[in-house]
């Protein structure tokens, strides 16, 4: 294994320090961290940051497992078995889907909508963390600024 020289160890910090993208990424990373914290507070202690790509793009309803994966970016496979991990911890479950005999729709089940109900009450907080951080002014611009950084970039400009 090669060892890290100084001179690409402070590349890599570089990298860090003026890519847009990683600081995005990575302010995502830490504020997506506090949650497993409070989860665990709340009795919580299988889900994972990980299990986020599940709960973010799930459907009350339910939903494919292959369109779980196209909305997280990730494989069928990979999502399978974040699903698996949820479904025999009792946060979702598998039914049939109405539409389609051969799939199956996977949604929250009272144990999965009490993962939500957590981060629903701890946004507020990190809402007033940033606020206090970074003042309103500037946080109301950092949310029209993110907005528009979507908007541009998902038009493919």
């Amino acid at each position: 294994m090669a060892r890290s020289s100084p001179r690409r160890e402070a590349a890599a910090r570089d990298v860090h320090t003026t890519n847009t993208a990683v600081l995005l990424r990575e302010a995502f990373v830490t504020l997506n961290g506090l949650v497993v914290p409070r989860l665990a507070e709340r009795g919580f202690f299988d889900v994972r940051p990980a299990h986020n790509a599940v709960f973010q793009y799930l459907d009350w309803s339910g939903t494919t497992v292959s369109t779980l994966a196209e909305r997280a970016e990730m494989t069928k496979q990979a999502m399978g078995e974040l699903v698996t991990y949820l479904e025999e911890r009792g946060y979702v479950d598998r039914i049939p889907d109405p539409n389609d005999r051969r799939a199956k729709l996977v949604r929250p089940t009272a144990k999965g909508r009490e993962v939500y109900a957590v981060v629903r009450e701890l946004v507020p907080e990190l809402e007033q963390r940033l606020a206090d951080t970074l003042g309103a002014t500037r946080v109301r611009q950092l949310r029209r600024d993110l907005q528009t950084i979507q908007e541009t970039f998902a038009q493919g400009e």
